[in-house]
């Protein structure tokens, strides 16, 4: 009797755990899996910028060479502009007339070639710079003998409006004094001619670079002989 009870217990277990492992399979399979919320890794950001702002350049200018558009460089200072002297007046063309030439009896020279659109300075026969030149469009500048005749921080050219650093004044053509300069600055402080060396492009004088002018410029004094050839 013991073992008949024994055994009815028994198999009354397996059958309760019979059911509940299937009552447990049965809700997972009923009921449906959440899915695991995706995660997303922001790629940019989000920033106020500022407009850029634009500063109009001059407007392009016609030579033998194409339309040049001058490049930006910072404006003129109170003191070079107190320090100008306009060069094609002819009140200063009669005054330089009338001035008795510069006796020179220094070894400096200054030497320019149109053909080759250099310059070569020599103290002696020492050649001490050697520097990359632009000489007038159309043969503007006159081949010939000539001296420094003055030394002007910075020069203005009242005809084209500009302004020509470490000017050292060479001839004259009528009211116009033709010189050697640095590249001209416009009024609004643009650079003019600038990447265009060593192509005849000004209107008569011998332009240099800005940082050539100032060494040339500190170099010769009043009377140096400048020749120029082809």
């Amino acid at each position: 009797m013991t073992s008949r009870v024994t055994g009815l217990l028994l198999g009354l277990v397996i059958v309760l755990l019979g059911a509940a492992t299937w009552t447990a399979t049965a809700s997972q399979a009923l009921s449906p899996m959440t899915p695991p919320t995706p995660t997303y890794v922001q790629s940019f950001a989000i920033a106020e910028l500022a407009k850029p702002t634009y500063t109009p350049l001059p407007p392009p200018i016609e030579s033998p060479l194409g339309t040049i558009t001058p490049t930006q460089e910072p404006t003129a200072t109170l003191q070079a502009i107190a320090e100008a002297v306009i060069v094609d007046s002819p009140e200063r063309a009669h005054a330089a007339e009338a001035q008795a030439p510069v006796n020179y009896s220094g070894g400096k020279k200054i030497l320019v070639d149109i053909s080759e659109q250099h310059m070569y300075v020599y103290d002696g026969e020492l050649l001490v710079y050697s520097f990359v030149s632009s000489t007038g469009m159309n043969n503007a500048t006159r081949a010939g003998t000539f001296s420094v005749l003055d030394k002007i921080p910075n020069a203005y050219g009242a005809t084209w409006n500009i302004w020509m650093p470490n000017w050292l004044g060479i001839y004259w053509a009528g009211s116009l004094e033709n010189g050697i300069h640095a590249l001209p600055i416009l009024p609004n402080g643009a650079t003019l001619w600038a990447g265009f060396l060593g192509s005849p492009i000004s209107y008569g004088c011998v332009v240099l670079d800005t940082y050539d002018a100032q060494v040339l410029y500190d170099w010769a004094e009043v009377g140096v002989p400048v020749e120029i050839q082809w």
